[in-house]
């Protein structure tokens, strides 16, 4: 997990250095980005020595030529590569400058050229906060999707009292700590997750798949690890990167995926079958590669282990199991069906068909189906997102179950 904290001109960017450190404690990698004015307050050294990483102070670097051409499309770079990007403290000056587009140094050019989420913390004079014109900022970035963690009141430095303190750290953390999925929730749980396709071969060159990318399974990986769960990973053929921290099995077929996961059931609180395992493998694989001037070749097929049915004759009675139901046709009565019959405490129901859902896209949209027959729909969101709501359910699964 990576964010950009920026910090700005105000007497309050000391706090920052603190915010830093807490952040860092959580596990979050933090590139430190300060305006010009903000070097009046703290030196960008401190930042440097706490958070390990060179801190950005100008658009461009010193010296001219390659450098500076570097250094000028650096904040595109970042932009790529942050969770989120966290202003505190925010002056007004700053927070006139995003809700207006402006973009004259590093810290407002990344603000427009990133898609991550932005939070910002304001800090000022007490009269400067309440001036029409900050209040009419903070709510265009309100309106825009910026999430404006609110400044307290008490004494502050210009000798005034009212609002205008920058937040205490620890809430400014914890609105980070949201954004990225960080809670601990899960924590003492064993989440058992399958992600991916599985691939059952046809002779030594080809086989039977589906387009499955593993996105989703990955995502409720992460967003388990990131809720303080341990996470055992057991995956199909992907080209993900496994998240930090998971326990990852890499298998290939039906057949190894079923042995993986029996094994690994008993250490396991909670599971959730993401992947989407094949229905059939032949009854005989060719030892060669089957030649085109042999003839249409004759493929018989049968079907491999059904892994959440063996899963629910094995579950103790307090572990909570998950299944998906991607289906092209009768979505909800296709994914009820299976509810039932697999003996399942939730079904996540995936028409795959639909644009922006399925297979191989980073958005999902799902229908969850409960085991009392209550059903939750779900906007189309990114997979990271769906991943966490249906961790939510293990939530309020476990504190019924205890």
């Amino acid at each position: 997990m990576k964010v950009a904290l920026g910090i700005t001109g105000g007497i309050a960017a000391y706090k920052a250095a603190e915010l830093l450190r807490v952040l860092q404690d959580k596990g979050v990698e933090v590139q430190a980005v300060m305006t010009r004015h903000a070097g009046e307050f703290v030196r960008p050294l401190t930042f440097a020595a706490l958070s390990g990483r060179k801190v950005i102070t100008e658009m461009f670097g010193e010296g001219g030529g390659e450098a500076n051409v570097e250094s000028a499309i650096e904040h595109i770079a970042v932009a790529q590569s942050i969770e989120a990007l966290v202003i505190a403290p925010a002056t007004a000056n700053v927070l006139a400058k995003l809700a207006h587009g402006i973009a004259d140094d590093f810290l407002t050019t990344l603000a427009l050229a990133t898609k991550a989420p932005v939070i910002v913390a304001p800090a000022m004079n007490v009269n400067m906060w309440e001036h029409a014109a900050t209040q009419q900022n903070v709510a265009a970035l309100r309106a825009r999707g910026v999430t404006v963690v609110d400044p307290d009141e008490g004494y502050l430095a210009c000798g005034m009292t009212g609002a205008g303190r920058l937040a205490s750290v620890m809430a400014i953390a914890s609105v980070v700590f949201a954004t990225l999925g960080l809670r601990d929730d899960l924590q003492g749980e064993t989440l058992l997750v399958t992600a991916g396709p599985t691939e059952e071969p046809l002779d030594a060159v080809r086989y039977i798949s589906n387009r499955s990318s593993g996105k989703m399974g990955y995502a409720i990986a992460e967003a388990g690890r990131r809720r303080g769960a341990r996470v055992i990973l057991v995956s199909g053929p992907t080209s993900i990167e496994p998240p930090a921290g998971v326990e990852i099995e890499r298998v290939q077929t039906a057949e190894e995926m079923a042995n993986s996961v029996i094994a690994r059931l008993p250490e396991s609180t909670a599971v959730v079958m993401a992947a989407a395992v094949a229905d059939f493998q032949a009854v005989e694989v060719a030892l060669q590669k089957i030649k085109k001037r042999q003839g249409l070749p004759s493929i018989s097929l049968k079907p491999t282990r059904d892994i959440l049915r063996e899963i629910s004759r094995r579950r103790r009675e307090n572990q909570i199991v998950f299944g998906f139901a991607a289906e092209t046709e009768r979505l909800l009565e296709n994914a009820a069906q299976k509810l039932r019959r697999k003996r399942l405490d939730l079904i996540v129901a995936n028409e795959v068909t639909r644009e922006g859902a399925g297979f191989d896209v980073d958005t999902n949209i799902v229908t969850l189906l409960r085991a009392d027959g209550s059903t939750i729909r779900l906007e189309k969101m990114p997979k990271f997102d769906v991943a966490n709501r249906i961790l939510d359910e293990v939530v309020e699964l476990r504190k019924k179950k205890g």
